[in-house]
């Protein structure tokens, strides 16, 4: 991982590049940010810049031994730490360390190599009953790595994810060994929640803070990640608000929302056709879906209609539609007005509250069907 493969936050990425530049690495630093702000890459390309041989133009390398091990997870002077489950049906005696989660860590970072996703590492845990912990056991064998000589004569670093879900006795454990590091040893830590942090680590460590990416950013990131149509990945990226995660799994249900999008222009044309029996079916086959996707979906139907409305303003800076979305919208826009915009947005948040609310699901949505005729025309 090099610097210029992660997204966003060039200030901390140069933050970073000039404390090991100068020799001032501390010898522990705490990323932290919001879920979705990409923090774990820079962790990386920080410890492949700090061992690269033959750094140039601000950035490791990615060809000399020492970034070639980096690049394939053997680097043996760099250790991963992370919180983990004891698998099912392990023996209660058997002490399970990070290490025996190896081959699920690897996978890990090549499905998610520029965007750490907690849920991802969940379902590669394979244990849906139990919460991901860094325990005693994992600060103990840190504690054992982080003494060991330097295979490569370089500084050992040791990158830990998500501190925030360590115990209290795991933290204790590593307590002295950041307070009273060795000379070539570097604790970058990684953090979620930089709060829930047990203070008696949180304040011996110097603090970067990653800011929300901004909506070009994840935008340029979909494009090349995902090969995007640049009008496609901005209308995925501008409602994340600055969350490249979400667009991301935005886009990874991308299927469900084409469904979502033919549904709505559905309603919209029996609405304004003011075909009821059509739309009674309509509401059933809505309410047919499972409750939280029903509310997905009418989320869903709230956000173009607040998109339709400044589509008709003409005011393209504050439009994310995809090009499939804005086909429609070129038509269909000038139906949403100031005179209807905030009750036909009003329609569908009460329908999602309702339905949240155990309500019945066909007459919900078919009362907000009959509605919508009638405000569709105002």
């Amino acid at each position: 991982m090099r610097f210029s493969d992660t997204i966003g936050n060039r200030k901390a990425v140069e933050q970073v590049r000039r404390l090991i530049d100068s020799g001032r690495l501390p010898h522990a630093l705490l990323l932290h940010g919001a879920p979705g702000v990409p923090k774990l890459a820079l962790a990386r390309a920080a410890a492949q810049y700090l061992h690269c041989t033959n750094r140039h133009d601000g950035d490791s390398c990615g060809e000399c031994p020492s970034c070639r091990q980096h690049q394939s997870g053997n680097n043996t002077d760099t250790f991963f730490s992370f919180p983990y489950i004891k698998p099912k049906n392990a023996s209660s005696d058997k002490v399970y360390y990070c290490d025996d989660y190896f081959s699920e860590w690897n996978e890990f970072l090549a499905q998610c190599p520029q965007l750490e996703d907690y849920q991802k590492w969940l379902a590669l845990l394979r244990n849906d009953n139990a919460q991901p912990k860094i325990v005693v056991a994992e600060s103990s064998a840190i504690v054992r790595k982080m003494s060991l000589t330097s295979m490569s004569g370089q500084d050992k670093v040791l990158i830990m994810w998500l501190p925030e879900k360590m115990t209290e006795e795991a933290a204790n454990k590593l307590l002295k060994l950041i307070e009273e590091p060795y000379d070539d040893c570097r604790f970058i830590l990684v953090s979620d929640n930089a709060q829930a942090i047990l203070p008696t680590i949180y304040s011996r460590v110097q603090r970067i803070e990653l800011k929300p990416l901004s909506t070009d950013e994840i935008a340029h990131y979909l494009e090349r990640r995902h090969h995007l149509a640049w009008q496609d990945a901005v209308a995925v990226a501008g409602p994340a608000a600055g969350n490249a995660l979400e667009a991301e799994r935005a886009l990874d249900e991308g299927n469900e929302n084409q469904e979502f999008h033919n549904r709505f222009v559905e309603l919209m044309r029996l609405a304004y056709q003011r075909d009821l029996a059509r739309l009674r079916l309509w509401a059933e086959t809505i309410a047919e879906m499972k409750r939280e996707k029903a509310r997905r979906f009418l989320a869903y139907c709230a956000r173009q209609t607040r998109e339709n409305f400044f589509y008709n303003l003409h005011l393209p800076g504050l439009t994310y539609l995809t090009r499939a979305e804005e086909q429609f919208s070129a038509r269909f826009s000038p139906f949403i007005n100031e005179q209807n915009v905030e009750r036909i947005y009003g329609e569908f948040n009460r329908a999602e509250n309702d339905i949240q609310g155990n309500g019945n699901a066909r007459i919900i949505l078919y009362d907000m069907a009959v509605a919508i005729t009638i405000l569709i025309k105002v």
